[in-house]
Protein backbone atom coordinates (compact mmCIF):
# COMPACT_ATOMS: atom_id res chain seq x y z
CA UNK A 1 0.00 0.00 0.00
CA UNK A 2 1.28 3.41 -1.03
CA UNK A 3 -0.49 6.66 -0.49
CA UNK A 4 -0.02 10.24 -0.37
CA UNK A 5 -2.31 12.50 1.95
CA UNK A 6 -4.35 15.30 -0.69
CA UNK A 7 -5.19 17.56 2.43
CA UNK A 8 -4.80 17.36 5.64
CA UNK A 9 -6.96 15.47 8.01
CA UNK A 10 -7.47 13.53 11.56
CA UNK A 11 -6.73 9.86 11.42
CA UNK A 12 -6.55 7.29 14.19
CA UNK A 13 -5.86 4.12 12.36
CA UNK A 14 -4.41 3.94 8.97
CA UNK A 15 -3.42 0.59 7.51
CA UNK A 16 -3.54 -3.18 7.23
CA UNK A 17 -5.47 -5.39 9.46
CA UNK A 18 -4.21 -9.49 9.27
CA UNK A 19 -6.28 -11.77 11.24
CA UNK A 20 -5.72 -15.41 12.08
CA UNK A 21 -8.57 -18.09 12.77
CA UNK A 22 -9.90 -18.47 16.43
CA UNK A 23 -10.14 -22.21 15.40
CA UNK A 24 -7.09 -23.16 13.94
CA UNK A 25 -5.06 -20.74 15.79
CA UNK A 26 -6.21 -20.68 20.00
CA UNK A 27 -3.92 -21.76 21.67
CA UNK A 28 -1.09 -23.04 19.37
CA UNK A 29 2.18 -22.01 19.70
CA UNK A 30 3.99 -19.00 17.74
CA UNK A 31 6.92 -17.04 17.42
CA UNK A 32 7.09 -13.54 17.44
CA UNK A 33 9.92 -10.66 15.97
CA UNK A 34 9.51 -7.21 17.62
CA UNK A 35 10.66 -3.94 16.36
CA UNK A 36 13.71 -4.34 17.78
CA UNK A 37 14.61 -7.45 16.46
CA UNK A 38 13.96 -9.78 19.52
CA UNK A 39 12.34 -12.72 19.53
CA UNK A 40 9.47 -14.32 21.67
CA UNK A 41 8.31 -18.01 22.00
CA UNK A 42 4.65 -17.69 22.46
CA UNK A 43 1.25 -18.67 21.97
CA UNK A 44 -2.20 -17.40 20.60
CA UNK A 45 -4.01 -17.31 23.62
CA UNK A 46 -6.31 -20.63 24.40
CA UNK A 47 -8.94 -18.41 26.43
CA UNK A 48 -9.98 -15.10 25.56
CA UNK A 49 -7.26 -12.49 26.39
CA UNK A 50 -8.21 -8.82 27.92
CA UNK A 51 -5.25 -7.02 26.80
CA UNK A 52 -2.81 -7.58 23.34
CA UNK A 53 -0.95 -11.12 23.75
CA UNK A 54 1.94 -9.33 21.13
CA UNK A 55 2.80 -5.80 20.76
CA UNK A 56 5.43 -3.89 18.60
CA UNK A 57 5.36 -6.96 16.22
CA UNK A 58 7.17 -7.05 12.80
CA UNK A 59 6.74 -10.86 12.50
CA UNK A 60 4.45 -14.04 13.51
CA UNK A 61 5.13 -17.61 12.56
CA UNK A 62 3.14 -20.26 13.36
CA UNK A 63 2.25 -23.96 12.02
CA UNK A 64 -0.72 -24.30 9.55
CA UNK A 65 -0.47 -28.14 9.48
CA UNK A 66 2.57 -30.25 10.64
CA UNK A 67 4.27 -29.92 7.61
CA UNK A 68 3.84 -26.30 6.70
CA UNK A 69 4.98 -22.85 8.46
CA UNK A 70 3.41 -19.53 7.53
CA UNK A 71 5.26 -16.66 8.40
CA UNK A 72 3.45 -12.94 8.57
CA UNK A 73 5.48 -9.76 8.23
CA UNK A 74 4.61 -6.56 8.53
CA UNK A 75 6.81 -3.39 7.36
CA UNK A 76 5.86 0.44 6.85
CA UNK A 77 4.25 0.58 10.93
CA UNK A 78 4.50 -0.57 14.44
CA UNK A 79 1.89 -3.43 14.93
CA UNK A 80 0.17 -5.38 17.76
CA UNK A 81 -2.33 -7.96 18.17
CA UNK A 82 -5.74 -8.21 19.91
CA UNK A 83 -8.46 -10.73 20.65
CA UNK A 84 -11.46 -10.16 19.01
CA UNK A 85 -13.33 -12.96 20.42
CA UNK A 86 -14.02 -10.66 22.62
CA UNK A 87 -15.93 -8.64 20.46
CA UNK A 88 -17.36 -12.52 19.35
CA UNK A 89 -15.34 -12.35 16.02
CA UNK A 90 -13.56 -15.65 15.28
CA UNK A 91 -10.84 -14.41 15.30
CA UNK A 92 -6.95 -12.71 16.58
CA UNK A 93 -6.20 -9.29 14.63
CA UNK A 94 -2.73 -8.17 13.79
CA UNK A 95 -3.10 -3.98 13.07
CA UNK A 96 -0.97 -1.01 13.20
CA UNK A 97 -1.42 2.26 15.59
CA UNK A 98 -0.75 0.82 18.96
CA UNK A 99 -2.98 1.67 20.62
CA UNK A 100 -1.29 2.96 23.54
CA UNK A 101 -0.63 6.02 21.44
CA UNK A 102 -2.29 9.49 21.56
CA UNK A 103 -4.78 9.74 18.94
CA UNK A 104 -6.43 11.33 16.57
CA UNK A 105 -2.99 12.69 15.02
CA UNK A 106 -3.07 15.04 12.20
CA UNK A 107 -1.82 13.76 8.93
CA UNK A 108 -0.70 16.85 6.77
CA UNK A 109 -1.14 17.69 3.17
CA UNK A 110 1.61 15.66 1.10
CA UNK A 111 2.83 12.93 3.96
CA UNK A 112 3.10 9.17 2.13
CA UNK A 113 2.47 5.71 3.57
CA UNK A 114 3.72 2.77 3.19
CA UNK A 115 2.80 -0.77 4.53
CA UNK A 116 3.25 -3.85 3.34
CA UNK A 117 2.27 -7.47 4.28
CA UNK A 118 4.38 -10.24 3.44
CA UNK A 119 2.62 -14.11 3.74
CA UNK A 120 5.55 -16.80 3.18
CA UNK A 121 4.74 -20.27 3.23
CA UNK A 122 7.37 -23.04 4.35
CA UNK A 123 7.12 -26.77 4.10
CA UNK A 124 4.20 -28.71 2.50
CA UNK A 125 2.81 -27.18 -1.30
CA UNK A 126 -0.16 -24.71 -0.47
CA UNK A 127 -3.37 -26.43 -1.75
CA UNK A 128 -2.05 -30.12 -0.39
CA UNK A 129 -5.03 -31.86 0.75
CA UNK A 130 -7.49 -30.82 -2.14
CA UNK A 131 -8.81 -33.72 -3.79
CA UNK A 132 -8.32 -34.29 -7.58
CA UNK A 133 -11.70 -33.70 -9.10
CA UNK A 134 -11.64 -30.26 -6.83
CA UNK A 135 -15.42 -31.30 -5.92
CA UNK A 136 -16.36 -29.98 -2.30
CA UNK A 137 -16.92 -32.56 0.36
CA UNK A 138 -20.56 -33.34 1.02
CA UNK A 139 -21.91 -31.35 4.08
CA UNK A 140 -22.25 -33.85 7.12
CA UNK A 141 -23.55 -33.29 10.73
CA UNK A 142 -22.38 -35.58 13.37
CA UNK A 143 -24.51 -36.39 16.36
CA UNK A 144 -23.26 -37.89 19.69
CA UNK A 145 -25.58 -40.22 20.88
CA UNK A 146 -25.23 -39.23 24.65
CA UNK A 147 -24.43 -35.43 26.63
CA UNK A 148 -25.17 -33.92 29.98
CA UNK A 149 -25.35 -30.38 28.94
CA UNK A 150 -29.16 -29.01 29.33
CA UNK A 151 -30.18 -25.72 27.18
CA UNK A 152 -29.45 -22.45 29.03
CA UNK A 153 -33.20 -20.96 30.56
CA UNK A 154 -34.34 -18.91 27.49
CA UNK A 155 -35.51 -15.53 27.69
CA UNK A 156 -37.27 -12.12 26.02
CA UNK A 157 -36.51 -8.46 27.02
CA UNK A 158 -40.17 -6.53 27.33
CA UNK A 159 -40.85 -4.59 24.22
CA UNK A 160 -39.82 -0.50 24.59
CA UNK A 161 -43.63 0.21 24.18
CA UNK A 162 -46.63 1.57 26.29
CA UNK A 163 -49.62 -1.08 26.67
CA UNK A 164 -49.80 -4.59 27.80
CA UNK A 165 -49.43 -7.44 25.38
CA UNK A 166 -52.56 -8.58 23.26
CA UNK A 167 -54.04 -12.18 23.55
CA UNK A 168 -52.55 -12.98 20.59
CA UNK A 169 -48.84 -11.80 21.59
CA UNK A 170 -49.28 -13.63 24.83
CA UNK A 171 -50.57 -16.95 22.93
CA UNK A 172 -47.65 -16.76 20.90
CA UNK A 173 -45.08 -16.41 23.57
CA UNK A 174 -46.33 -18.84 25.56
CA UNK A 175 -45.56 -21.27 23.11
CA UNK A 176 -41.90 -20.27 23.34
CA UNK A 177 -41.41 -22.02 27.01
CA UNK A 178 -39.86 -18.51 28.42
CA UNK A 179 -37.93 -18.89 31.72
CA UNK A 180 -37.88 -14.70 32.18
CA UNK A 181 -38.07 -11.68 30.73
CA UNK A 182 -35.92 -9.10 30.57
CA UNK A 183 -37.07 -5.54 31.95
CA UNK A 184 -35.00 -2.61 32.72
CA UNK A 185 -35.07 -0.01 35.25
CA UNK A 186 -33.35 3.35 35.05
CA UNK A 187 -33.72 5.12 38.63
CA UNK A 188 -32.59 7.82 37.97
CA UNK A 189 -36.08 8.02 35.67
CA UNK A 190 -39.27 8.78 36.38
CA UNK A 191 -40.91 6.17 34.78
CA UNK A 192 -38.92 3.33 36.31
CA UNK A 193 -41.85 2.12 38.68
CA UNK A 194 -44.10 2.32 35.51
CA UNK A 195 -41.44 0.09 33.36
CA UNK A 196 -41.50 -2.42 36.48
CA UNK A 197 -45.39 -2.52 36.65
CA UNK A 198 -45.60 -3.34 33.12
CA UNK A 199 -42.75 -5.89 33.35
CA UNK A 200 -45.05 -7.68 36.19
CA UNK A 201 -47.84 -7.81 34.36
CA UNK A 202 -46.49 -9.32 31.40
CA UNK A 203 -44.57 -11.89 33.04
CA UNK A 204 -47.78 -12.60 35.20
CA UNK A 205 -49.55 -13.32 31.66
CA UNK A 206 -46.73 -15.54 30.69
CA UNK A 207 -46.44 -17.61 33.74
CA UNK A 208 -42.05 -16.80 33.67
CA UNK A 209 -40.24 -14.66 36.06
CA UNK A 210 -38.59 -11.05 35.90
CA UNK A 211 -34.66 -10.45 35.21
CA UNK A 212 -34.45 -6.98 36.48
CA UNK A 213 -31.91 -4.89 35.43
CA UNK A 214 -30.92 -2.10 37.51
CA UNK A 215 -29.33 0.77 36.65
CA UNK A 216 -27.69 3.19 39.24
CA UNK A 217 -27.04 6.89 38.93
CA UNK A 218 -24.56 9.03 40.88
CA UNK A 219 -21.25 9.15 42.83
CA UNK A 220 -22.23 9.07 46.23
CA UNK A 221 -23.24 5.79 48.29
CA UNK A 222 -26.11 7.66 49.95
CA UNK A 223 -27.47 8.26 46.75
CA UNK A 224 -27.38 4.99 45.22
CA UNK A 225 -28.93 3.56 48.73
CA UNK A 226 -31.95 6.23 48.07
CA UNK A 227 -32.27 4.78 44.93
CA UNK A 228 -32.25 0.50 45.92
CA UNK A 229 -34.75 1.85 49.06
CA UNK A 230 -37.56 3.21 46.42
CA UNK A 231 -36.90 0.34 44.11
CA UNK A 232 -37.08 -2.04 47.32
CA UNK A 233 -40.14 -0.06 48.55
CA UNK A 234 -41.97 -0.53 45.55
CA UNK A 235 -41.04 -4.43 45.49
CA UNK A 236 -42.61 -4.69 49.06
CA UNK A 237 -45.52 -3.47 48.48
CA UNK A 238 -46.37 -5.77 45.56
CA UNK A 239 -45.94 -9.31 43.89
CA UNK A 240 -42.73 -9.19 41.52
CA UNK A 241 -41.52 -13.03 40.30
CA UNK A 242 -37.97 -11.43 40.42
CA UNK A 243 -35.31 -14.45 39.51
CA UNK A 244 -32.54 -12.48 38.79
CA UNK A 245 -31.22 -8.99 39.79
CA UNK A 246 -28.61 -7.49 37.21
CA UNK A 247 -26.82 -4.31 38.51
CA UNK A 248 -25.48 -1.48 36.27
CA UNK A 249 -24.05 2.11 36.92
CA UNK A 250 -24.89 4.48 34.63
CA UNK A 251 -21.48 5.61 34.02
CA UNK A 252 -19.51 2.49 34.33
CA UNK A 253 -18.57 0.03 31.61
CA UNK A 254 -18.43 -2.96 34.35
CA UNK A 255 -19.96 -2.76 37.76
CA UNK A 256 -17.64 -1.34 40.55
CA UNK A 257 -18.08 -3.42 43.60
CA UNK A 258 -19.29 -0.71 45.87
CA UNK A 259 -22.17 -0.57 43.94
CA UNK A 260 -22.45 -4.45 43.90
CA UNK A 261 -22.21 -4.62 47.84
CA UNK A 262 -24.94 -1.94 48.27
CA UNK A 263 -27.19 -3.45 45.97
CA UNK A 264 -26.50 -6.88 47.67
CA UNK A 265 -27.38 -5.00 51.52
CA UNK A 266 -30.83 -3.53 50.35
CA UNK A 267 -31.93 -6.10 47.48
CA UNK A 268 -30.85 -9.85 48.45
CA UNK A 269 -33.85 -10.38 51.09
CA UNK A 270 -35.94 -9.50 49.13
CA UNK A 271 -35.91 -12.98 48.37
CA UNK A 272 -33.47 -15.04 48.94
CA UNK A 273 -33.30 -17.42 45.80
CA UNK A 274 -32.88 -14.72 43.31
CA UNK A 275 -29.60 -14.55 41.77
CA UNK A 276 -28.15 -10.98 42.52
CA UNK A 277 -25.48 -10.56 38.70
CA UNK A 278 -23.60 -7.82 37.61
CA UNK A 279 -20.32 -7.61 35.07
CA UNK A 280 -21.56 -5.28 32.40
CA UNK A 281 -24.59 -4.00 30.20
CA UNK A 282 -21.82 -4.16 27.17
CA UNK A 283 -19.49 -6.50 25.62
CA UNK A 284 -17.89 -9.30 27.20
CA UNK A 285 -14.06 -7.33 26.86
CA UNK A 286 -15.81 -4.75 29.32
CA UNK A 287 -16.27 -7.79 31.29
CA UNK A 288 -13.01 -9.27 30.58
CA UNK A 289 -10.77 -6.04 31.56
CA UNK A 290 -12.45 -5.29 34.49
CA UNK A 291 -13.40 -8.19 36.53
CA UNK A 292 -16.20 -7.00 38.92
CA UNK A 293 -15.25 -8.64 42.83
CA UNK A 294 -17.02 -11.90 42.99
CA UNK A 295 -17.89 -12.50 46.66
CA UNK A 296 -21.13 -10.21 46.39
CA UNK A 297 -22.15 -12.06 43.32
CA UNK A 298 -24.32 -15.16 42.19
CA UNK A 299 -23.69 -14.87 38.64
CA UNK A 300 -21.86 -13.08 36.06
CA UNK A 301 -23.49 -11.15 32.87
CA UNK A 302 -22.45 -9.63 29.65
CA UNK A 303 -24.00 -8.99 25.91
CA UNK A 304 -23.38 -10.44 22.98
CA UNK A 305 -24.22 -8.70 19.14
CA UNK A 306 -22.58 -10.07 16.25
CA UNK A 307 -21.40 -6.47 14.50
CA UNK A 308 -18.98 -4.63 16.10
CA UNK A 309 -16.76 -4.99 13.37
CA UNK A 310 -18.61 -6.62 10.14
CA UNK A 311 -21.52 -6.83 8.81
CA UNK A 312 -22.13 -9.28 5.85
CA UNK A 313 -23.70 -12.42 6.38
CA UNK A 314 -21.17 -14.43 6.65
CA UNK A 315 -18.92 -12.34 9.21
CA UNK A 316 -22.16 -12.70 11.11
CA UNK A 317 -21.91 -16.57 10.74
CA UNK A 318 -18.44 -16.74 12.34
CA UNK A 319 -19.24 -15.12 15.46
CA UNK A 320 -21.32 -18.08 16.22
CA UNK A 321 -18.21 -20.13 17.27
CA UNK A 322 -16.86 -17.91 19.75
CA UNK A 323 -20.27 -16.71 21.40
CA UNK A 324 -19.22 -19.81 23.24
CA UNK A 325 -15.86 -19.18 23.53
CA UNK A 326 -16.86 -16.03 25.38
CA UNK A 327 -18.85 -18.11 28.36
CA UNK A 328 -15.81 -20.86 28.46
CA UNK A 329 -13.65 -17.83 29.16
CA UNK A 330 -15.89 -15.69 31.41
CA UNK A 331 -15.79 -19.45 33.47
CA UNK A 332 -12.00 -19.06 34.00
CA UNK A 333 -12.38 -16.22 36.55
CA UNK A 334 -16.06 -16.79 37.60
CA UNK A 335 -15.04 -18.91 40.20
CA UNK A 336 -17.73 -21.13 39.65
CA UNK A 337 -20.93 -18.92 39.00
CA UNK A 338 -23.36 -19.48 36.18
CA UNK A 339 -23.09 -16.99 33.11
CA UNK A 340 -25.85 -15.13 31.80
CA UNK A 341 -26.14 -14.21 28.75
CA UNK A 342 -28.25 -10.95 28.09
CA UNK A 343 -29.14 -9.72 25.77
CA UNK A 344 -28.20 -11.33 22.44
CA UNK A 345 -29.28 -8.82 19.68
CA UNK A 346 -28.12 -8.66 15.98
CA UNK A 347 -27.16 -5.18 16.43
CA UNK A 348 -25.21 -3.18 19.14
CA UNK A 349 -28.06 -1.69 21.11
CA UNK A 350 -25.75 1.17 22.28
CA UNK A 351 -22.01 2.38 21.80
CA UNK A 352 -20.08 1.76 25.12
CA UNK A 353 -17.27 3.67 23.86
CA UNK A 354 -19.50 6.86 22.23
CA UNK A 355 -17.71 10.44 22.73
CA UNK A 356 -20.47 12.35 21.60
CA UNK A 357 -24.23 12.12 21.76
CA UNK A 358 -26.02 9.60 19.25
CA UNK A 359 -27.00 11.33 15.76
CA UNK A 360 -30.94 11.70 14.90
CA UNK A 361 -31.49 9.36 12.80
CA UNK A 362 -32.80 10.52 9.37
CA UNK A 363 -36.24 9.68 7.71
CA UNK A 364 -34.32 7.18 5.12
CA UNK A 365 -32.76 5.14 7.77
CA UNK A 366 -33.49 3.09 10.50
CA UNK A 367 -32.64 3.38 13.97
CA UNK A 368 -29.00 2.09 14.43
CA UNK A 369 -30.03 -1.07 16.66
CA UNK A 370 -32.22 -2.40 13.52
CA UNK A 371 -31.29 -5.15 10.89
CA UNK A 372 -33.94 -6.15 8.64
CA UNK A 373 -32.47 -9.54 9.09
CA UNK A 374 -34.26 -9.90 12.29
CA UNK A 375 -37.46 -10.82 9.77
CA UNK A 376 -35.52 -12.96 7.38
CA UNK A 377 -34.30 -16.91 7.41
CA UNK A 378 -30.91 -15.80 7.79
CA UNK A 379 -32.09 -14.25 11.32
CA UNK A 380 -33.71 -17.37 12.13
CA UNK A 381 -30.41 -19.46 11.12
CA UNK A 382 -28.43 -17.38 13.21
CA UNK A 383 -30.20 -17.54 16.39
CA UNK A 384 -30.14 -21.25 16.22
CA UNK A 385 -26.19 -21.51 15.95
CA UNK A 386 -26.33 -18.57 18.43
CA UNK A 387 -28.75 -21.27 20.64
CA UNK A 388 -26.51 -24.13 19.74
CA UNK A 389 -22.67 -22.35 20.90
CA UNK A 390 -24.23 -20.82 23.79
CA UNK A 391 -25.84 -24.22 25.48
CA UNK A 392 -22.37 -26.19 24.18
CA UNK A 393 -20.45 -23.71 26.74
CA UNK A 394 -22.89 -24.07 29.48
CA UNK A 395 -24.72 -20.73 29.42
CA UNK A 396 -26.53 -20.43 32.62
CA UNK A 397 -28.92 -18.48 30.89
CA UNK A 398 -29.73 -16.63 27.28
CA UNK A 399 -31.98 -13.42 27.06
CA UNK A 400 -32.08 -13.04 23.05
CA UNK A 401 -34.26 -10.04 21.34
CA UNK A 402 -37.66 -8.71 22.35
CA UNK A 403 -41.05 -9.64 22.24
CA UNK A 404 -42.74 -7.26 20.07
CA UNK A 405 -41.41 -5.05 17.83
CA UNK A 406 -39.06 -4.90 14.97
CA UNK A 407 -36.25 -5.97 17.56
CA UNK A 408 -38.08 -8.58 18.92
CA UNK A 409 -39.86 -11.76 17.79
CA UNK A 410 -42.64 -11.15 16.37
CA UNK A 411 -44.31 -7.87 14.50
CA UNK A 412 -47.32 -5.61 16.31
CA UNK A 413 -50.51 -5.41 14.58
CA UNK A 414 -49.44 -1.78 13.94
CA UNK A 415 -46.39 -2.86 11.43
CA UNK A 416 -43.22 -1.35 11.47
CA UNK A 417 -42.73 2.34 11.88
CA UNK A 418 -41.22 2.36 8.76
CA UNK A 419 -42.19 -0.50 6.69
CA UNK A 420 -40.38 0.90 3.13
CA UNK A 421 -37.19 0.14 5.11
CA UNK A 422 -38.06 -3.12 7.45
CA UNK A 423 -40.89 -4.49 4.79
CA UNK A 424 -42.97 -6.77 8.22
CA UNK A 425 -45.82 -8.24 7.89
CA UNK A 426 -47.87 -6.60 10.41
CA UNK A 427 -49.37 -8.96 13.09
CA UNK A 428 -46.26 -11.77 11.27
CA UNK A 429 -43.91 -13.72 13.75
CA UNK A 430 -40.20 -14.11 12.73
CA UNK A 431 -38.88 -17.25 11.44
CA UNK A 432 -36.73 -16.46 14.09
CA UNK A 433 -39.52 -17.24 16.71
CA UNK A 434 -40.17 -20.39 15.43
CA UNK A 435 -36.49 -21.35 16.13
CA UNK A 436 -37.24 -20.79 19.49
CA UNK A 437 -40.54 -22.70 19.99
CA UNK A 438 -38.85 -25.90 18.57
CA UNK A 439 -36.09 -25.37 21.25
CA UNK A 440 -38.75 -24.25 23.89
CA UNK A 441 -40.69 -27.06 23.76
CA UNK A 442 -37.60 -29.45 24.60
CA UNK A 443 -36.67 -27.52 27.16
CA UNK A 444 -36.10 -29.66 29.68
CA UNK A 445 -34.20 -32.35 27.09
CA UNK A 446 -30.51 -33.10 27.50
CA UNK A 447 -28.57 -31.07 24.75
CA UNK A 448 -26.21 -33.40 22.23
CA UNK A 449 -23.00 -32.60 20.74
CA UNK A 450 -23.59 -31.76 17.21
CA UNK A 451 -20.54 -31.37 14.79
CA UNK A 452 -20.77 -29.83 11.44
CA UNK A 453 -18.52 -30.74 8.82
CA UNK A 454 -18.41 -26.89 7.67
CA UNK A 455 -20.58 -24.49 10.71
CA UNK A 456 -20.26 -21.35 7.85
CA UNK A 457 -22.32 -23.48 5.61
CA UNK A 458 -24.61 -25.19 8.39
CA UNK A 459 -25.53 -25.03 12.05
CA UNK A 460 -27.16 -27.36 13.99
CA UNK A 461 -28.63 -27.76 17.47
CA UNK A 462 -29.49 -31.08 18.84
CA UNK A 463 -31.63 -32.37 21.89
CA UNK A 464 -32.38 -35.98 23.66
CA UNK A 465 -35.14 -36.85 26.16
CA UNK A 466 -37.34 -40.22 26.57
CA UNK A 467 -38.27 -41.71 23.55
CA UNK A 468 -36.54 -39.34 20.90
CA UNK A 469 -34.03 -36.75 19.75
CA UNK A 470 -34.78 -33.59 17.92
CA UNK A 471 -32.42 -32.08 15.48
CA UNK A 472 -32.06 -28.08 14.33
CA UNK A 473 -30.35 -27.77 10.65
CA UNK A 474 -29.83 -24.20 9.57
CA UNK A 475 -28.66 -23.26 6.15
CA UNK A 476 -26.38 -20.45 6.62
CA UNK A 477 -26.28 -19.81 2.72
CA UNK A 478 -27.91 -18.53 -0.43
CA UNK A 479 -27.03 -21.81 -2.00
CA UNK A 480 -29.57 -25.08 -1.59
CA UNK A 481 -26.97 -27.89 0.12
CA UNK A 482 -27.57 -31.60 0.58
CA UNK A 483 -26.87 -32.33 4.58
CA UNK A 484 -26.54 -35.81 5.64
CA UNK A 485 -27.05 -36.41 9.22
CA UNK A 486 -25.33 -39.12 11.42
CA UNK A 487 -24.98 -40.73 14.65
CA UNK A 488 -29.19 -40.23 15.37
CA UNK A 489 -29.06 -42.86 18.81
CA UNK A 490 -31.92 -42.76 19.72
CA UNK A 491 -33.80 -43.70 16.57
CA UNK A 492 -32.01 -47.03 17.00
CA UNK A 493 -34.56 -47.56 19.48
CA UNK A 494 -36.95 -48.15 16.81
CA UNK A 495 -34.66 -50.39 14.84
CA UNK A 496 -31.84 -49.28 12.14
CA UNK A 497 -34.52 -48.71 9.49
CA UNK A 498 -37.37 -46.44 10.26
CA UNK A 499 -38.58 -43.06 9.43
CA UNK A 500 -37.98 -39.80 11.16
CA UNK A 501 -40.22 -36.85 10.68
CA UNK A 502 -39.11 -33.16 9.49
CA UNK A 503 -40.41 -29.91 9.11
CA UNK A 504 -38.76 -27.46 6.43
CA UNK A 505 -39.23 -23.53 6.90
CA UNK A 506 -38.19 -21.90 3.79
CA UNK A 507 -38.88 -20.20 0.73
CA UNK A 508 -41.99 -22.41 0.57
CA UNK A 509 -43.04 -22.27 3.89
CA UNK A 510 -42.20 -19.11 5.36
CA UNK A 511 -45.33 -16.96 4.44
CA UNK A 512 -47.79 -19.17 6.11
CA UNK A 513 -45.24 -19.87 9.18
CA UNK A 514 -44.95 -16.25 9.94
CA UNK A 515 -48.64 -15.33 9.44
CA UNK A 516 -50.60 -18.14 10.76
CA UNK A 517 -47.68 -19.86 13.21
CA UNK A 518 -50.02 -21.75 15.22
CA UNK A 519 -51.70 -23.49 12.47
CA UNK A 520 -48.21 -23.98 10.67
CA UNK A 521 -47.12 -25.80 13.63
CA UNK A 522 -49.58 -28.39 13.85
CA UNK A 523 -49.59 -29.52 10.26
CA UNK A 524 -48.11 -32.72 9.41
CA UNK A 525 -44.45 -33.17 9.47
CA UNK A 526 -42.62 -35.09 6.60
CA UNK A 527 -41.91 -38.51 6.65
CA UNK A 528 -38.16 -39.35 5.50
CA UNK A 529 -36.62 -42.66 5.62
CA UNK A 530 -33.86 -43.44 7.83
CA UNK A 531 -31.21 -45.91 7.58
CA UNK A 532 -28.56 -46.87 9.62
CA UNK A 533 -29.03 -43.86 12.02
CA UNK A 534 -28.52 -41.30 9.10
CA UNK A 535 -30.77 -39.10 7.37
CA UNK A 536 -30.31 -36.61 4.50
CA UNK A 537 -32.28 -34.17 3.68
CA UNK A 538 -32.08 -30.91 1.23
CA UNK A 539 -31.83 -27.35 2.42
CA UNK A 540 -33.31 -24.52 0.05
CA UNK A 541 -31.36 -21.10 0.78
CA UNK A 542 -31.37 -20.34 4.17
CA UNK A 543 -33.51 -23.00 5.55
CA UNK A 544 -34.19 -24.20 8.63
CA UNK A 545 -35.25 -28.11 9.31
CA UNK A 546 -36.62 -29.42 12.78
CA UNK A 547 -35.73 -33.19 12.58
CA UNK A 548 -37.79 -34.99 14.85
CA UNK A 549 -37.21 -38.97 15.74
CA UNK A 550 -39.07 -41.03 18.23
CA UNK A 551 -39.76 -44.85 18.51
CA UNK A 552 -43.43 -43.89 17.33
CA UNK A 553 -42.19 -42.63 14.25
Amino acid sequence: MEGRARSTFLRNRIGFCVLHPMRECAGRPCRVEHDDGTITEGMFPLHISPHQPFKRMRGITHRVTEDLEAEVRFEGEVFEMEDQRNWTDASFKTYCTPLELPFPVEVEAGTEIRQSITLTLKGAAAGAGRTGTGEARPLTVSIAETGSGRLPRLGLEIADREGPLSKTEIERLTVLHLSHLRAELKLERSDWEASLLRAARQAKALGVELELAVFLSGQSEQEVVQQLQALRGVLDAGEFPVCTWLVFHRDEKSTDGRWIELAREVLKSYRKEVLLGSGTNAYFTELNRERPPLQALDLLCYSINPQVHAFDNRSLAETLEAQGATVESARQFAGGRPIAVTPVTLRPRYNPNATAPEPEVGPNELPPQVDPRQMTLFGAGWTLGSLAYLGKAAAHSVTCYRTVGWRGVMESVAGADKPALFPSIPGSVFPLYHVLADAGEWRDATLLPAESSDPLKVQALALARSGGTRILLANLGEERRRVSVSGIGRARAAGAEGAVRVRFLDERTAETAMTDPGRWRKEPMQRIGLSNAQVTVELLPYAVACIDTSVNT
